[in-house]
């Protein structure tokens, strides 16, 4: 899977700074078997001081240093802040519906995105999501997902 040049770049910024972040979503999706399009790519990111200061830092090099982010911004779970526009936008999301941090987190499947060493929420976890979010768009990943073979 090729990303856009600006989605490389902020994977390698968040990569050099030591962020902790999750694929999830559609790219997660895309690699749990059941592809489809997207217009983003969503990485959920651990809500913790030393994490948000890394995420500000990113931001500052990205050029979204003026954007109106603040650092408090990646302290509040739940939090969606959208960087771009479609079909190259960056989704950082401080919480998801349905699976923990810690949850995600520990069930991380180590993945190669465009060359870049990163981890992907798990399926189990990624099914509670899509269960969890219940959207009609979810409902339907859910049904591929769940047809689909696991790739880890």
């Amino acid at each position: 899977m090729t990303l856009h040049k600006d989605i490389r770049e902020f994977i390698e910024l968040c990569l050099s700074r030591r962020v902790d972040f999750l694929l999830v979503g559609g790219y997660a999706l895309a690699f749990h078997g059941a592809p489809r399009f997207t217009e983003d790519i969503d990485l959920m990111v651990l809500v913790s001081p030393e994490n948000a200061d890394k995420l500000f830092g990113v931001l500052e090099t990205f050029g979204f240093g003026s954007a109106g982010i603040t650092r408090e911004d990646f302290l509040d779970a739940g939090q969606v802040i959208q960087l771009g526009r479609a079909p190259n936008r960056i989704d950082l999301l401080t919480g998801i519906s349905g699976v923990t941090w810690d949850e995600a987190w520990s069930s991380r499947v180590p993945i190669s995105l465009d060359g870049f060493p990163i981890h992907a929420i798990g399926k189990e976890q990624l099914i509670r999501n899509k269960q969890a979010t219940g959207r009609p768009q979810d409902l339907a990943d859910l049904a591929r997902l769940r047809k689909g073979q696991p790739n880890n």
